[in-house]
């Protein structure tokens, strides 16, 4: 079995002369790294909008989803809204803003991932289809030019000067 890596450049080859400060992956899982986060935003994905629908879904405490819904929605990944069904308070859902839809294809990453290294001979729980056509989604790295890429067909250059 081979174990493709990413290939470092420039100066990233020389790898103690360089620290990851403000890696975009660090940045991202202190948005959504927790398991509750990522869960949260499965289900926003899946529709789910509603307070009570995230703490059943994700099975976590109310509590718990209170801060991660504040976190996301701080994060700018949820929007907050009010609505008010005939003869009930006013309450607030919680709709997936642009920078939170740009997660689904991590999310479906993730799930792909896991169906192929963790469900065993159970086989995956869901399967993520092209509604149009019905085949199969897939997730792949791609070059610009169209170009499936993986590991060390991956180069990695710093975009910082100096």
């Amino acid at each position: 079995m081979t174990t493709e890596t990413m290939t470092l450049t420039g100066t990233l080859a020389d790898r103690d002369a360089w620290t990851a400060d403000l890696c975009s992956i660090d940045l991202a899982l202190g948005v959504v790294g927790t398991r509750s986060g990522m869960l949260i935003m499965r289900e926003a994905h899946y529709g789910t909008t509603r307070y009570d629908d995230f703490v059943s879904r994700v099975g976590v405490t109310e509590k718990v989803a209170a801060g991660r819904l504040r976190d996301l929605v701080d994060a700018g990944l949820l929007e907050r809204r009010p609505y008010r069904e005939p003869g009930s308070r006013t309450r607030h859902e919680y709709v997936l803003t642009p920078a939170g839809a740009d997660l689904a294809p991590v999310l479906l990453a993730l799930m792909q991932w896991g169906d192929r290294h963790l469900t065993g001979v159970r086989g995956p729980a869901l399967q993520a289809r092209h509604h149009g056509c019905g085949a199969p989604v897939t997730v792949q790295a791609c070059c610009s030019r169209g170009h499936t890429v993986v590991g060390e067909g991956i180069a990695l250059s710093t975009t910082r000067r100096g």
